[in-house]
């Protein structure tokens, strides 16, 4: 089934000014939403949803403070897959009894992502996540079977899954100082690695899990994976998962190509499968080193060998991310990337212009700059904090987008 929306022609979405009061979303209130005890009518139901889509649509333009690249259309090829249960259980390479599963468009995702990270196919596990903070606690899960007794090392800017992850694994968290530009202080992280150390009553040390940030949420900044892995060895063992959710595609085709991967020291990693390629559902990529895979109790009613966290995923997922990647290639999505950083840099120097006071980590696709009105906060439905905000320059944010925003920062500055 097609769904027909008419949204507004980003032209249209871009010329309204900040002033301008924004309509807000045909979402009602609780009440109606309420599912009673007889069916609602269906037709009533569809046309409210499609009037929602139309206004998301139509806002497409405008979002441009969270990372989520929304330049697609996948409904041409996953339409008909909406009226089929995709179910893909246990490991991308095994089977089950069910055998109503797409696991092999899985696995060719999967070897995607290890290509990109800088490792062969045979020499990682790994599966496609609901998203970010599932991927991350797959790594931290992992790390505390290779290294039980070490703390967590991971700086201010990391994104908060890894605090909740930690949590729920009981997982002691050592938070490390950041640098302004969002990098983790290498210092800091030695210091307290040591301090560990000279604490602890095991031979060889406790060890340290370290987690490395590859596009901060706030600056997208980028940690650089030796350097931590040198710093924390002063607590023993180390493992290192690399948060790169935000950044590793982008890393990956940086011309500064900043030491991130498997090649660099990563004992496990997690990319998002949305923010710069773009899916109609949330999801991420997990990979560890396939040395490093642990084991967990296989259900034998599935068939399935299961390393997973959640055993059950989505097929649809899989389905979304092979569509996308096989619309682009490798050489596609460094193209993406290339457009991306064009976009981030044009960001840069009209937000200087307008007297922003820009500022971008090398080879981000982030651009922080000072706080603007609570107007041009909405409209553009930017991320603040404190003092600032930021623009990320995924697929769908055009020099039209950032040239409306700057427009809108001179008017309210001005008034």
């Amino acid at each position: 089934m097609s769904l027909e929306t008419a949204p507004l022609s980003p032209d249209d979405s871009l010329l309204r000014t900040a002033t301008t009061p924004e309509p807000a979303l045909s979402v009602p209130s609780q009440e109606p939403l309420a599912i009673g005890r007889a069916a609602h009518d269906a037709d009533s139901d569809t046309a409210d949803l499609h009037r929602l889509f139309a206004e998301l649509h139509s806002q497409q333009p405008r979002i441009l403070g969270f990372p989520g690249n929304l330049d697609w259309d996948l409904s041409r090829q996953l339409g008909p897959g909406l009226g089929v249960l995709l179910n893909n259980v246990g490991d991308p390479d095994s089977g089950d009894h069910s055998n109503i599963h797409v696991k092999a468009y899985e696995r060719a995702v999967i070897d995607f992502f290890a290509e990109t990270a800088g490792a062969r196919a045979d020499e990682v596990y790994g599966y496609i996540t609901a998203g970010g903070s599932e991927s991350v606690l797959y790594g931290l899960a992992t790390a505390r079977q290779v290294l039980p007794h070490a703390a967590v090392y991971a700086s201010d800017q990391a994104h908060d899954c890894v605090a909740r992850a930690a949590e729920l694994l009981r997982m002691r968290r050592v938070v490390v100082r950041s640098h302004p530009d969002g990098t983790t202080d290498i210092d800091h992280l030695r210091h307290a690695a040591r301090h560990e150390r000279a604490g602890a009553d095991l031979a060889g040390g406790p060890g340290a899990i370290v987690v490395a940030t590859v596009g901060t949420t706030m600056q997208g900044a980028v940690d650089d994976v030796p350097r931590l892995r040198r710093s924390a060895a002063e607590a023993g063992q180390v493992y290192v998962h690399v948060d790169a959710a935000s950044g590793g595609l982008v890393a990956a085709h940086a011309p500064s190509r900043p030491a991130w991967d498997f090649t660099a020291g990563a004992d496990s990693l997690s990319i998002s499968g949305h923010k710069i390629l773009g899916s109609p559902l949330a999801c991420g990529v997990v990979l560890s080193q396939r040395r490093l895979t642990w084991h967990t109790p296989d259900a034998e009613y599935t068939g399935a060998v299961n390393h997973t966290l959640g055993c059950s995923r989505s097929g649809l997922a899989a389905l979304a991310l092979w569509a996308r990647l096989r619309s682009l290639g490798h050489e596609g999505v460094r193209g993406l990337v290339r457009r991306c950083l064009d976009v981030a840099q044009y960001a840069t120097e009209r937000l200087e212009d307008a007297g922003a006071r820009p500022q971008r980590f090398p080879d981000s696709l982030t651009v922080t700059f000072d706080r603007p009105s609570p107007a041009v906060v909405r409209r553009y439905h930017l991320a603040p904090e404190g003092m600032r905000a930021h623009i990320v320059c995924v697929g769908h944010v055009t020099r039209q987008a950032v040239d409306a925003l700057c427009r809108d920062i001179t008017a309210t500055v001005a008034s």
